[in-house]
């Protein structure tokens, strides 16, 4: 879990850069910019909007041969060892997105290079180092008073509401290559980016493990308990399944199936759609693991627990009590009518 509200800019550097494929300058500031109390909350919120609104899914470096030649990694590496020593890095770093600059559809902007202090990470207070590239330029109106009339000027510049292309790194998880988060509004160059600039992979921490594996039971209810059962029972399964995550600090698949698959018949389906499906969701042999209650938070949010009828009536179930569902709500056929019907049992109405 992240909270970034209490971070302070300690240092910033601005540097311009150009197309390299189309032979355009790089331009680095020889000294870094001084910011005042204004700019300071205006440039924080431009750069950390995005990543309090982003799910958290952390990035880690990884290079083929070892870390020991991972550029970006080893200028991160500078910079926490001596902070001080952030603008020359800032220069290496703007040299390393130039060099990147090889297609013609990669836009020329600013780059932004910052040291935070005051960043918490799972409860750890860490600095940090953000690299952020503003790329769309806006049409935006001046107005300047003349004798008699007011002139309209038409300027171009940045929209502080939305970041275009940005990556926070924490200082926390060195030996494996740090935690990093990733923001790219304009996803028809995230190679350049994501892969070929900050060299990252997925970091595969509880986190990640939990939110994969809650997706992959929600694309097992939908494909393989709705069609076997019924919309209700889809349902149901993910309110058990989510609240087993919720229980567990451990997640173990045996005991998760035992408790969860009312179902037994459909426990063999479950491991056969694993073996067919689990390499997208990359949980081939994700048996055991630590649960996140951040991650299950999140997919509280995420996943449905409405059974939409086509006579425009809505039930929603109850994912803190799921034992509601099952023991007040029957399913049944109306042989007169040719229809479905689900009977809701209750004591009084609640007034809310």
């Amino acid at each position: 879990m992240i909270n970034l509200y209490n971070a302070q800019i300690e240092s910033l550097s601005i540097h311009r850069i150009g197309n390299k494929s189309r032979n355009e300058d790089l331009f680095t500031s020889s000294i870094p910019y001084e910011l005042n109390d204004e700019l300071h909350a205006l440039l924080k919120e431009y750069f950390l909007k995005s990543f309090r609104e982003k799910e958290e899914s952390y990035y880690r470096f990884e290079h083929e041969a070892d870390l020991e030649f991972h550029e970006l990694y080893n200028c991160a590496n500078t910079v926490f060892n001596n902070p001080s020593e952030i603008h020359e890095q800032s220069k290496k770093i703007a040299q390393l997105l130039y060099n990147q600059g090889n297609h013609p559809h990669i836009k020329s902007g600013e780059l932004y290079v910052v040291y935070f202090d005051g960043l918490l990470v799972d409860n750890q207070k860490v600095d940090g180092l953000g690299i952020f590239k503003s790329e769309l330029k806006h049409d935006f109106l001046q107005f300047e008073e003349k004798t008699e009339n007011l002139e309209v000027i038409l300027q171009q510049g940045i929209n502080l509401k939305k970041l275009d292309k940005g990556a926070i790194i924490f200082n926390t998880n060195k030996e494996e290559g740090y935690k990093v988060l990733s923001i790219d509004s304009n996803r028809y160059d995230t190679k350049y980016w994501l892969e070929n600039f900050l060299g990252v992979d997925i970091f595969t921490d509880e986190n990640y493990y939990t939110k994969k594996y809650l997706k992959f039971c929600q694309d097992f209810a939908k494909d393989v308990v709705l069609p076997a059962e019924d919309k209700q029972q889809e349902v149901l399964f993910m309110n058990r399944a989510v609240n087993h995550f919720a229980k567990n600090d451990n997640f173990e698949e045996t005991n998760f199936l035992n408790e969860v698959m009312e179902n037994p018949e459909l426990i063999p389906e479950f491991k056969n759609y694993k073996v067919d499906k689990a390499p997208k969701y990359k949980i081939e042999d994700l048996t055991s693991f630590p649960v996140s209650n951040t991650a299950v938070s999140a997919a509280r949010k995420t996943i449905k627990n409405v059974i939409n009828l086509d006579t425009n009536v809505q039930i929603k179930m109850d994912f803190i009590n799921p034992e509601s569902a099952e023991k007040f709500i029957e399913k049944g056929w109306d042989e007169e009518k040719q229809m479905y019907y689900y009977l809701v049992y209750f004591n009084k109405e609640e007034k809310k």
